[in-house]
């Protein structure tokens, strides 16, 4: 169901709209008498970890094995 709202109405009750929008509802701002927005919702994707994992060969790094002696002296700013 497509509900259309002046500008001054859109102003008056913008929360309301939004959730409307959110819900699913088709909403629509005019501006003399003639439709000029629509308010729609922002479809946020999901983080997908191991994304590349099928384009990523070889071993990765062991972030959990212990650095050797030299690479610990660089990490604590020795030379």
């Amino acid at each position: 169901m497509t509900q259309q709202f002046t500008v001054h109405a859109a102003k008056t009750h913008l929360s309301r709209l939004i959730d409307a929008a959110l819900a699913g509802e088709e909403v629509v701002i005019a501006k003399d008498s003639k439709p000029v927005i629509k308010l729609v919702p922002i479809v946020r994707g999901g983080f997908k970890f191991g994304l590349l994992e099928e384009q990523v060969k070889g071993p990765g790094p062991d972030f959990f094995a212990p650095l050797d002696e030299d690479e610990l002296k660089l990490w604590e700013g020795g030379d």
